[in-house]
Parts: structure tokens; sequence; C-alpha cells
């Protein structure tokens, strides 16, 4: 009788640990960062949350490096549901999702903090919107800082300090527009072969913000940073609408503070890496110069304003949303 109650609670147990594990929802999440970054942090303190808001039955797991394919690859494995989670940046879902090419534009905020307030109000909330409708729920909106030109020659100040200068952009037509416009020779080229460019003198500059500028070590060979703070891109958490459309109610809203408060903390992380890897290259003898007229370098990208609205009429208003709020 002893046994047949003993065999019968481990029956019952079991059951219960199967009923357990199958409740249980193992979300795999997308990094393109190493373990320390501001964004890594982030992510990571969002998966604990979640994990803990929701009793474990969403467990989620950060994997960084890129180690689950590269960003093309991992918006498209967002969308159809196999991979659940990640950090875009908005760069690149220009193809998917047209209506966040706007925010590629050169000088469209007009500091980090009026894109923060953009992304966190109502335009925010309508690039959410499109972006939904392409199987991507975009729930808080991480910073990336301001891009800035860098090169080997000399300080700029004015556009005509970026006349022929060779330089390196990310693989976006608006971004070659601009280098195009400012007089400077557009190279688009993959981020792994900057360094050795700049070294060996096949570019003479790039852009990027000061976390980037410094841990790809381009300050040892490309010595003038100058702040022109030409392109503020917002990054997104976003979930994939498989896997949100598979929570409760309950866990959506433990999901959705859980992403807003990774946000906070990314941003706070990411104010203060950016000054630390301000401080490690000026120690390195970094020239930094402030760019006194931005508005000169504004007026450059007129015709690309000019262009982009010929081109994209739907997306008129956007900009004019952006370009209106306080």
């Amino acid at each position: 009788m002893k046994a047949t109650l003993v065999l019968g609670s481990m029956a019952a147990l079991s059951t219960s640990m199967l009923s357990t594990t199958a409740q249980a929802d193992t979300w795999r999440g997308w990094n393109i960062h190493p373990p320390g970054y501001p964004n890594t942090i982030a992510l990571e303190s969002f998966a604990k949350e979640v994990k803990e808001a929701t009793d474990g039955r969403v467990s989620p797991k950060v994997y960084n490096n890129s180690i689950l394919g590269d960003q093309t690859d991992a918006i498209e494995q967002v969308r159809n549901g196999a991979l659940d989670f990640a950090n875009f940046n908005m760069g690149p879902m220009g193809p998917i999702v047209p209506a966040t090419n706007v925010v590629s534009l050169p000088f469209i905020f007009k500091n980090i903090d009026h894109m923060h307030r953009v992304m966190d109000g109502e335009v925010g909330q309508r690039f959410a919107e499109a972006m939904a409708e392409k199987n991507l729920v975009a729930l808080s909106w991480f910073d990336s800082g301001a891009r800035s030109f860098y090169n080997t020659k000399h300080a700029i100040r004015t556009p005509d300090d970026v006349k022929g200068l060779k330089l390196r952009v990310m693989n976006n037509d608006l971004y070659v527009q601009m280098a195009d416009a400012l007089g400077g020779n557009a190279t688009p080229m993959s981020y792994s072969e900057v360094f050795q460019s700049l070294k060996t003198g096949v570019i003479d500059g790039a852009e990027n913000n000061y976390p980037s500028y410094e841990s790809s070590n381009h300050f040892e060979v490309a010595g003038y940073f100058s702040l022109t703070q030409h392109l503020i891109i917002p990054e997104c958490l976003c979930i994939s609408k498989r896997s949100w459309n598979a929570l409760s109610e309950s866990d959506q809203q433990a999901v959705r503070e859980a992403a807003e408060h990774a946000s906070t903390l990314q941003r706070e992380e990411w104010t203060k890496r950016s000054e630390a890897s301000r401080e490690k290259v000026l120690a390195a003898g970094v020239s930094i110069n402030e760019v006194d007229d931005k508005a000169a370098f504004q007026d450059r990208m007129t015709p690309i304003y000019e262009r982009f609205v010929e081109q994209n009429p739907a997306l008129a208003d956007w900009v004019e949303a952006i370009q209106n709020t306080p």
C-alpha cells in the first residue's frame, strides 16, 4: 500500500513538473553587442524582470555578439517568430518598414533629448504601429547616441572642411547623399573593414558615436573627432508579434513594463559609457572639437529632404511631426 502511494505521489509530481515545463516559454533574444555594453546590460535586465514578473511563464535568454545571425537576418527571424525579441537599430529597418527611413534623415532630431521626446510621444507610437503591421512589436526605445565625423586629416568645423574627404558611411543611400552634399566622397563599406582602411589611407574618415569610435580603436588611427552630431538614430526593443500574441493580457503588461524599465536603464548606461569613452580618447590625445554653426551643415541637407519628400510623399507629415515636436 505504501509503495502504491509513493509511486502515485511520484507520478503526480512528475505530471506536475511536465505541466510546469510545458507552460514555461523560453524566449530567445538577439543582440549585436558584447557583454557589458549598455544595450546588453539593459536586455539582460529585461530578461530577468520578465522571468520574475511572469513567475517563470516566460523565460527570456539574451544571445550576444550576433551569434544568432546578422541584423538583417535577425529582423526577419523576429518577424516570423523564429526569434522572440531583439534590440534593433532603426537604420536598417527601412526596407521592411519604410516609415523608419525618416529617422535616417540627417539632422532630423535637434539633439538626443529631442529624439527621446519624439520617440516617447505620439510620433514614437506611430512608428510602433507601422512596425506592428510587419509583425514587430516595438515596446520601448533605446539610445544610440549622436553620430559625428572623425578623420585622419584635420578638424571639421564647417562643411568646406569635409570637401574631398573619403568617408566611410553605412550602406544607406541617405547617408551617401549626406556625405556627397558636404563635398565628401562617400564610401559604403563593412564596419569591420574601417580600421584597416583608415590605417592604410583607403579612406580618410568615418562617422559614429563615442563608444563605437573608442571600442573599435578607430581613435588610434583617426585622431580628429568633430561633433557634427548629424545622425541620431533610435533603437527599439522589439518582440515578435507571434510571441506577443501568445501572452496573456497580464503577461503582456509585465513584458511592456520590463521593456520600459530596460529603456530607462539603457539610456542611463549609455550616458555613462559615452562619457567614459570620451575621456579615454581624450587621454589618448584625440583632438575633439565642437561645431559652432551646425546650421551651415543643415542647410546643405535641404536638397536631400526635398528629394526624400518627393519620392515619399506619404512621409512628409512624419518629417513635419518630428520637426514640430518641441
